[in-house]
């Protein structure tokens, strides 16, 4: 496994944003006098885009006005608590080191995806940073990582797609793109083995196999 460009989903991957992320759905929830969630069960909602957080908070019947506060409320904090998951740093040093080419591909929406890459990845060269945007399908949808392949230059085959959920995975087989999960997201580990990646990292050490 020698990929020539590595691309890392965003929030339970590279950073752990739970915190920030349910801070924002509880203060959105209060302004609609809905009860919060444990973080257990948010934890579970994250990866498939804001939208889809909301609606499994309050269903969609009400998503758009709650949705509407949690941005204004995100927006305004969303590296408070959230940090680089701890081990990664030297995983990205040795990769960049290699000179394999590293990206980001969120759900999140676009800017704040590269506010926090701003924030907590500036050491690295991740380029590009891609989040939600309106004109593209969210992840599974291979569309936008074939958008950062071009952008790279790399071949999709010759990339390896890092991801904490089987929506990561999934996004890497339709690409063909080489899958790699991560067990310390927001996933259980056993929803990883199921989507069949070709890796599951338990540790961040444990992808040091990208850069042999």
């Amino acid at each position: 496994m020698q990929p020539r460009a590595v691309i890392f989903d965003l929030d339970g991957t590279l950073v752990d944003s739970l915190e920030d992320i349910a801070s924002a759905l509880d203060l959105a929830l209060d302004d609609h006098g809905i009860a919060r969630p444990t973080r257990a069960l948010v934890r579970t909602w994250i990866g498939a885009g804001a939208r889809n957080l909301i609606a499994q908070a309050v269903g969609e019947a009400r998503t758009d006005s709650v949705l509407a506060r949690f941005r204004v409320h995100y927006a305004a904090s969303p590296v408070v608590h959230t940090q680089l998951y701890a081990g990664l740093d030297a995983i990205l040093d040795r990769l960049a080191a290699r000179e394999i080419k590293l990206a980001v591909l969120s759900n999140k929406p676009d800017a704040l995806t590269k506010r926090i890459a701003e924030v907590l990845l500036p050491r690295w060269p991740f380029a590009p940073v891609l989040g939600q945007r309106a004109h593209v399908a969210l992840k599974p949808s291979p569309d936008a990582a074939f958008e950062v392949a071009s952008e790279l230059g790399i071949a999709p085959e010759h990339c390896a797609f890092v991801g904490d959920s089987a929506i990561d995975i999934f996004t890497a087989r339709a690409a063909r793109m080489i899958p790699v999960a991560v067990s310390w997201g927001f996933r259980p580990r056993d929803e990883l083995a199921a989507a069949n990646p070709a890796l599951i990292a338990d540790a961040p050490a444990e992808l040091a196999v990208l850069a042999p």
